[in-house]
């Protein structure tokens, strides 16, 4: 049984970085493609980047890029998301998930590709 667990998050100032983590403690996440997804207090939840399972194939939201970069560490298996140049607009919960998939190289944007999901990190970007 697969078992996300989000970390990372906190009180940053505008400009500054945060590294989250996704581990997974109850499974083998080299077998999953992994999302990462946000979601701000009023708004629908939308998809920040999404890596394959080899960690080769990665996408980002038009929002992040150049910002944000997500990498994974199968062997520990663990998915990162590099946040750097944060703004207050990227104050949201953050959260991870996941799709089996026997394709290595393929990961999706939309939420719905997704049925494993983390508990979410609060991320905050404020003066």
């Amino acid at each position: 049984q697969l078992q996300l667990v989000e970390s990372g998050g906190g009180l940053v100032q505008p400009g500054g970085s945060l590294r989250l983590s996704c581990i997974d403690s109850g499974g083998h996440l080299d077998d999953y493609a992994i999302g990462w997804f946000r979601q701000a207090p009023g708004k629908e939840r939308e998809g920040v980047s999404c890596t394959s399972r080899s960690g080769v194939y990665t996408n980002h939201a038009d929002s992040v890029k150049g910002r944000f970069t997500v990498s994974r560490d199968n062997a520990k298996n663990t998915v990162y998301l590099q946040m750097n140049s944060l703004k207050p607009e990227d104050t949201a919960v953050y959260y991870c998930a996941a799709r089996f998939t026997s394709y290595t190289n393929l990961c999706w944007s939309g939420a719905n590709e997704y049925p494993y999901w983390g508990q979410g990190t609060q991320v905050t970007v404020s003066a």
